[in-house]
């Protein structure tokens, strides 16, 4: 048996022993929803985030996740929801439900697919063929709340049902201001917005710029019958064959690395790049400095998510790049402001390397590196780094020369350990 047949078996017999049969409508639920009432629109993303959340707190294999929370949504949005609707009254708009209903409804269309999945185990499909491999990091550090958010989603295409040949993988970091609602709410939303996209496959950075775009519809709503006044910008990649697509709003920022080399992917938002400051004064408004550049004296980002107040010179409209790929690239880095105004592109490959060689060729502490990097250098905002390695790490420090060297850690038997990678293999001399 596989490791990954095995894992998968593992995880269902697990999950069955701790669940042997549905929640009654007694049970508390397994997860608490962020927001007691939903949009009908809102239900596709809010139900996949729960699945995820669900499965990834009981460490369920990447793959079966994706698999399992594709097919759980979709017989969940089959289901008749009338009964999970706020009211009773079929003329009113929009129609709201409560969100533990839904959940509810959810987890026992999880919990049949696991159980069936247990009896019977499934043929899993073939992951992503391109070699993937993520390390992230985060922390509050200096600010009151932790107002980040981040999606690593290399199964995107199994997460969605795509099966068209071509693979991909989504990546995003959302930095949040005056709240975690927006930040929140755009790593719940985009992706899925993005995976129902029908331009998806003939014009990705449309379908990634339409997606931004909606995002921002969607959370208006919500912001407007809660009450809300957060915002956030974002950044997206999405890696699809052997093209980087990379979307952005406000200043989080991706850059690409290239056999050690920085490449440039974008130009972040910024109240005082000299075209983003002749659209908002074309607009009417203007561009005072405060400590910093800000718009109308309030938000130091002239894009961003929400932030409706100073709509339209906080425009939504996200910018868009895209990158042929030719197998040379190392790594893609997404990170946040707290991170970029304080860190140097520049500077990102050597920091990388020497994480590398420290970690013997691991990447798990990479970006823990990283982020106290940014830290230790003066940054006292919420830090996030999400590094998304394009060819194996052990590569990077051979063709650098510096092989990894294994830790020296013995096994019980007391014989010399073969250290392996990410997908079993031997690390390279």
């Amino acid at each position: 048996m596989g490791t990954e047949a095995a894992s998968t078996e593992r995880f269902l017999r697990e999950f069955v022993e701790e669940f042997p049969e549905p929640l009654s409508p007694e049970d508390p639920l397994p997860l608490t929803p962020t927001s007691g009432r939903i949009g009908v629109g809102e239900v596709r993303g809010e139900s996949l985030d729960w699945a995820q959340r669900l499965l990834a707190a009981r460490k369920a294999p990447p793959l079966l996740t994706a698999l399992l929370c594709h097919t759980a949504v979709t017989e969940l949005l089959k289901s008749d929801l009338t009964s999970c609707h706020c009211t009773t009254d079929p003329e009113q708009e929009p129609i709201l439900l409560q969100s533990s209903s839904v959940q509810r409804i959810l987890f026992s269309k999880l919990w049949e697919v696991v159980f069936s999945w247990h009896q019977t185990p499934p043929a899993l499909p073939s992951g992503p063929s391109r070699f993937l491999l993520c390390s992230t990091h985060a922390i509050r550090n200096m600010r009151r709340k932790m107002e980040d958010r981040h999606v690593a989603l290399s199964e995107f295409n199994q997460m969605f049902g795509i099966q068209d040949g071509v693979d991909r993988g989504y990546y995003a970091v959302f930095d949040g201001h005056g709240g975690v609602d927006a930040a929140t709410f755009a790593a719940t939303h985009l992706h899925v917005l993005l995976g129902q996209h029908e331009a998806l496959a003939s014009n990705p950075t449309e379908a990634l710029r339409n997606s931004f775009s909606c995002t921002d519809d969607m959370f208006k709503e919500k912001a407007t019958r809660e009450r809300l006044r957060s915002g956030s910008t974002g950044v997206a990649v999405l890696l699809a064959g052997d093209w980087l697509h990379v979307a952005w709003l406000g200043d989080s920022q991706a850059m690409l690395v290239r056999q050690g080399d920085p490449v440039t992917l974008m130009d972040p938002h910024k109240p005082e790049r000299e075209d983003e400051k002749q659209r908002i004064e074309d607009l009417g408004g203007c561009i005072t400095f405060m400590g910093c550049w800000r718009v109308n004296g309030t938000y130091a980002v002239s894009r961003a998510i929400g932030d409706f107040d100073q709509k339209p010179y906080i425009s939504g409209d996200a910018d868009c790049a895209s990158l042929q790929l030719d197998g040379q690239e190392d790594y893609v880095l997404l990170a946040c402001d707290g991170f970029f105004d304080t860190v140097r592109p520049a500077d990102v490959p050597g920091l990388v390397h020497d994480a590398l060689l420290e970690g013997a060729g691991e990447v798990d502490a990479v970006a823990q590196q990283l982020v106290a990097q940014a830290k230790a250098a003066g940054s006292s905002d919420n830090i996030t780094v999400l590094l998304v390695f394009l060819r194996e790490p052990a590569l990077l420090l051979h063709e650098a020369g510096h092989p990894p060297r294994p830790a020296a850690r013995l096994p019980p038997d007391g014989t010399p350990a073969h250290r392996q990678d990410a997908e079993g293999g031997p690390v390279l001399p």
